[in-house]
């Protein structure tokens, strides 16, 4: 799909993972904070605690069937991510719950001069609880630089789906890949009964070369990128074939790869290539109706939010 130097997916050795708190502390402007912690009440899941600073927040909840799963939408007033900017997220899904996480609109990297925009994430998911992380599609404008750091914990019971498209910003003089780099961390940690264990490090970096260059060995001749991980006791051989089978009714370039299974539970990560926000949510969108409908029952996802 391309060459070492320009996009990656890896996996290294766990280092050591930074408390949000202690980022807060550490000299980086705090420009957003949210807080979220969803459990069962009633025979529904609901927010048990909610907090939030700065440009980040939560719009009122809301259930789009009879499953009990509650939605909540992200909203970033600020509009976008600048320079030095750091946004800290934490979620807990207790034992039982059930959360859809989305945004309201796209998340917009500008200029980024002097110093990164980064996001801190840690997400963390109880006995049998499930999580679905879909937020819009990432915008990186011309001088862009972005790292999302994303520290995941999940019980061996539980369920995470998580679709992300990344796309290059319009750009003055209509060239592609004006951004300078994204880096997209996310770790994955199964607690098991001899204690967390490492799932998965996947690293994902793009790096554009100079010019404006997009042909073979750059994301071969592709603007856009489209990511889903999921981890579920169900994932396995048979899952990765019938979403690898999904994607062939796309004309994006795509492939699927599962990680060793840890405590019981078992992830997979699929990406795909493309010159289309439209058909990456698309693509995703299809692979997350298909587990959905094939996991809990529940129709493919339709926010309505234009």
């Amino acid at each position: 799909m391309s060459t070492p130097s320009q996009i990656l997916s890896v996996s290294d050795s766990l280092g050591n993972v930074e408390s949000l708190a202690r980022l807060a502390a550490a000299g980086r402007p705090v420009r957003g904070r949210l807080e979220l912690g969803v459990s069962v009440r009633g025979g529904r899941s609901v927010a048990v605690h909610q907090f939030h600073e700065g440009a980040l927040r939560v719009l009122r909840p809301h259930y789009l069937d009879q499953s009990g799963q509650v939605c909540y939408v992200m909203v970033n007033p600020g509009g976008a991510y600048l320079g030095a900017d750091l946004f800290l997220i934490e979620v807990e899904v207790e034992a039982g719950a059930d959360l859809l996480l989305t945004t309201q609109s796209a998340t917009k990297i500008y200029r980024t001069p002097g110093s990164f925009a980064e996001q801190r994430m840690a997400l963390r998911l109880g006995e049998g609880a499930r999580l679905e992380l879909v937020p819009d599609q990432l915008i990186a404008y011309r001088e862009a630089s972005y790292r999302q750091v994303s520290h995941i914990s999940v019980h061996p019971t539980s369920s995470l789906v998580m679709a992300e498209v990344i796309t290059p910003g319009w750009s003055p003089d209509g060239a592609s890949f004006r951004y300078e780099e994204l880096r997209l961390r996310n770790q994955i940690r199964v607690e098991t009964a001899d204690g967390a264990k490492l799932l998965a490090l996947d690293n994902l970096l793009i790096r554009p070369p100079l010019g404006d260059v997009t042909g073979m060995g750059f994301m071969e001749g592709y603007s856009h990128l489209g990511s889903l991980i999921v981890v579920d006791p169900r994932v396995d051989q048979d899952l990765a074939d019938q979403l690898d089978q999904e994607t062939r009714d796309y004309s994006a370039h795509s492939g699927v790869s599962l990680t060793i299974s840890v405590g019981g539970t078992s992830g997979l990560i699929l990406r795909s290539l493309s010159n289309s926000t439209q058909e990456l949510n698309e693509l995703l969108g299809a692979c997350t109706g298909l587990l959905r409908k094939q996991w809990f029952g529940q129709e493919p996802l339709n926010l309505r939010k234009y």
